[in-house]
């Protein structure tokens, strides 16, 4: 998504063990989602000093639960039968660190509402997008056919993706890493 908008940078994932720090967190939504950003960000930033270090990370949030990637397709399909007519959250924290200091964050949500699934459309949709809908925490690729299991989204679009682009941007020039 940074290269697509022009921006020239390089992706390092972070070996982060991210179920320790979800395991007993009890603020809301938002601050987990901060707190796993700032943790990819500054386990990668320790090797880079002086480096504008981006990390983000996205939770889906519905009726209280949380979900995660899903392992398989079975798993995508209880996910999306758990979703189908529901509305639910997700929360996408960034931040920006340098030089051991998160330097910037932002969290925002986007709510979307999924229609009713029929099996036959579950099983078909399933069987399109194959094994790629398990890199998404949804089980669905709202840029995709995953657009055709909703019937109301209200949100920013990068968001939903899982990185607040725009505000990053704003940053970014106002930080002078990315012309004004």
């Amino acid at each position: 998504m940074l290269r697509q908008a022009g921006l020239k940078c390089f992706a390092i994932p972070a070996d982060l063990d991210e179920a320790a720090i979800k395991q007993g967190f009890t603020g809301p939504p938002g601050a987990l989602a901060l707190a796993l950003a700032e943790a990819k960000a500054g386990m990668v930033a320790k090797a880079y000093p002086g480096a504008l270090v981006i990390g983000a990370d996205q939770l889906l949030v519905c009726e209280g639960r949380y979900f995660d990637k899903p392992e398989g397709l079975a798993e995508a399909a209880a996910h999306l039968r758990h979703l189908s007519g529901r509305t639910h959250r997700l929360v996408t924290a960034t931040c920006v660190y340098r030089d051991g200091a998160c330097a910037w964050s932002h969290i925002a949500e986007a709510h979307l509402t999924m229609r009713r699934l029929s099996e036959d459309f579950l099983t078909s949709y399933l069987a399109a997008e194959g094994q790629a809908i398990c890199g998404s925490v949804g089980a669905y690729r709202l840029e995709g056919l995953g657009s055709q299991l909703f019937e109301r989204i209200e949100g920013d679009f990068f968001t939903i993706l899982g990185l607040n682009l725009l505000p990053l941007q704003g940053f970014l020039r106002a930080a002078g890493a990315l012309a004004g």
